[in-house]
């Protein structure tokens, strides 16, 4: 098992963990959780199954919600396959993409204990070694995200859906994650409340963050 600390900064991701019970959610976020009953908690969490990790909304900061999933929906899009492409959002590019460049002001945290990230061992990944990156200042973290609603042109069903926020990876992040060199956006916890705040421009959240990490290989 190897141990490294290290600076953060935003990361992309598909797959993480969300362990964390609803009370010490609703602690730390001084906020309640509008259905506990669908509340995910999980060691690991596929992106690709369209999960509800629970998010906190800008329009609702006091109230942790489950009834969004992973996979942006924008207004337009013809069905609800398109999801499978909008997991992440870059954030270089984010005002110039048609599934995101409208909604950003639709500011959400999304909720975290840890997320997972693979190391290739040769250039094409037919062998690669699998790292869990935690935080060492929070035991629950968010990442940054974004989200819509989608109406079903098929069905009128109403899909409320969001992305995580992506960037450029840092220097250990790059060891981690060498095939791809992104990073989630994940927030120190004074900057919560400035991601959700639509009046902070989106790249001012464009540069690495200060916060001691942790991966380890597992």
């Amino acid at each position: 098992m190897f141990f490294y600390t290290i600076i953060i900064k935003k990361i992309m991701c598909y797959y993480v963990q969300q362990s964390a019970a609803i009370e010490n959610v609703k602690r730390r976020f001084n906020a309640e959780v509008d259905n506990e009953e669908t509340y995910l908690q999980s060691d690991f969490i596929n992106g690709f199954a369209h999960p509800n990790i629970p998010i906190i909304l800008n329009s609702s900061p006091g109230l942790i919600t489950t009834d969004y999933t992973w996979g942006l929906l924008p207004s337009w899009a013809k069905d609800i396959e398109f999801r499978k492409n909008t997991l992440n959002a870059r954030i270089e590019s984010i005002d110039e993409k048609a599934s995101f460049k409208n909604i950003t002001h639709n500011r959400c945290l999304i909720i975290a204990s840890a997320y997972y990230e693979w190391h290739w061992n040769d250039e094409k990944g037919k062998s690669k070694d699998k790292y869990q990156i935690n935080s060492q200042d929070d035991e629950i973290f968010t990442f940054a995200g974004l989200y819509s609603s989608w109406t079903d042109p098929v069905s009128n069903e109403i899909k409320n859906t969001y992305t995580m926020v992506t960037t450029k990876a840092n220097k250990i992040m790059s060891y981690v994650h060498n095939h791809k060199y992104r990073m989630p956006i994940m927030l120190k916890r004074n900057d919560e409340s400035a991601w959700l705040d639509q009046s902070v421009k989106i790249e001012d959240f464009a540069f690495p963050y200060e916060g001691n990490l942790i991966a380890f290989q597992v």
